[in-house]
């Protein structure tokens, strides 16, 4: 039988990396949502608001025997900016942060590891500020958010801003994807 984990990751905009995450060999299911905040069932209405405390997220469904949590951080790594705080791009807010939300004692490791890592080899030109928190309850996002970037890829803000990340996907990560 397949081992099953979870990893719950906060990088910016949740369409974004949705589309990234949902291209990976062993990733069974990603859910977009919302966690880290006071406020019980949110709404993508409240979230952008910036009151909630929530973070935009995904809940990635993974086969550890077919993909990493550690590859999951290097891909996590390379397709969003560790080291603006509370901001991906042009979306700015405390919804948009870096934050990885373990969900065991291993993911803690690891990713405290990894960061670790990228901060003494300086693979960034500034601090990362990306924050390691235990997860709390997951809340899933409206329907119209799931794979949203599949079925709008002509839309201005996914073809700007979430296409250069598939292609970026596409060239580091390219014996990762599923077929």
């Amino acid at each position: 039988m397949d081992e099953i984990e979870v990893a719950i990751l906060a990088g910016g905009c949740f369409w974004c990396t949705e589309a990234v995450f949902l291209e990976l060999k062993g990733v069974q299911k990603v859910a977009p949502g919302y966690i880290g905040g006071k406020s019980p069932n949110p709404t993508y209405k409240e979230i952008c608001t910036g009151q909630t405390g929530h973070a935009e997220a995904i809940q990635i469904v993974f086969n550890p025997n077919e993909i990493s949590f550690a590859t999951l951080m290097e891909v996590f790594f390379v397709t969003h900016d560790p080291t603006t705080l509370n901001r991906q791009g042009n979306d700015v807010g405390t919804q948009y942060r870096s934050e990885i939300f373990y969900t065991n004692e291993s993911q803690k490791e690891i990713a405290g590891d990894f960061i670790k890592l990228l901060t003494e080899e300086e693979v960034f030109p500034s601090p990362i500020v990306t924050k390691i928190s235990e997860a709390t309850t997951f809340y899933v996002a409206e329907d119209y958010h799931h794979n949203y970037y599949n079925g709008n890829k002509e839309q201005g803000y996914c073809s700007f801003i979430i296409t250069p990340k598939i292609q970026k996907l596409h060239k580091v990560f390219k014996d990762k994807l599923k077929e």
